[in-house]
């Protein structure tokens, strides 16, 4: 069975990180986790001292990061490596958190984890989501999926999940806040958040979690049997 790409983009609060974690594991896929990749840079720079406003040592330092994903047999849990070292509980420091948007911001930081994604993606049998995967990332994906919701739908879910932790927030703050990120994500000069024109356009704002998760996998083994077709006769 051939294997294929599938990269997931949409906007804040439909649920694709989740959702793309859920069809990677239904398929036996890796799940690229960008910022867990991120994450491992930021603990490279700690580790090593690196001073970010010294472009030089950036780059230097960049040239020594390599990260990979792994999935744990004994919890089936996806777990990341950098340099060959599992680094997943150091990753998710408070140390980590706090230093992580500063270098997640560094344009060639960005530029060198999205070829590292790249590699990874050589192979086939994985998925990501993001805001342009199918557009800068991964453009030859056999299958783009691009997520929408309502936005007061998407603000209701985000409250609950708050409200779940103990954060009380009104609705119509979360409907500015997500309609500002919107407008931020489509509009910024790195990376913005992009449509592809092959993308397949699912709506999740009527669907529940398992029916978002089986439509794109019955999306996926439609691509998957259609490669396997094309695949075959030129082999």
């Amino acid at each position: 069975m051939q294997k294929i790409v599938i990269a997931i983009d949409g906007y804040s609060g439909c649920g694709k990180s989740s959702t793309a974690k859920a069809v990677a594991k239904i398929l036996g896929y890796t799940y690229i986790d960008s910022g867990a990749m991120y994450r491992a840079a930021t603990l490279y720079f700690l580790k090593h001292q690196i001073d970010l406003s010294d472009k030089a040592a950036v780059n230097k330092a960049l040239k020594h990061i390599q990260i990979s994903f792994q999935t744990d047999k004994a919890s089936g849990q996806q777990e990341t490596y950098l340099n060959g070292e599992n680094v997943e509980q150091q990753i998710r420091s408070m140390e980590v958190s706090d230093f992580v948007s500063e270098v997640s911001k560094i344009k060639e930081v960005r530029k060198e984890l999205v070829s590292q994604q790249q590699q990874l993606g050589k192979a086939k049998g994985v998925v990501m989501d993001g805001r342009d995967i199918g557009t800068v990332v991964f453009p030859d994906a056999e299958l783009k999926v691009f997520m929408t919701a309502d936005l007061e739908i998407r603000a209701k879910r985000r409250q609950k999940e708050l409200i779940e932790k103990g954060q009380e927030v009104t609705l119509e703050e979360i409907i500015r806040n997500l309609a500002e990120r919107d407008k931020i994500d489509s509009t910024r000069a790195e990376s913005p958040l992009v449509r592809a024109e092959d993308a397949v356009d699912v709506d999740t704002s009527y669907l529940d979690f398992d029916d978002q998760v089986k439509k794109i996998v019955e999306l996926a083994n439609e691509r998957i049997g259609l490669y396997s077709k094309a695949y075959g006769s030129n082999h």
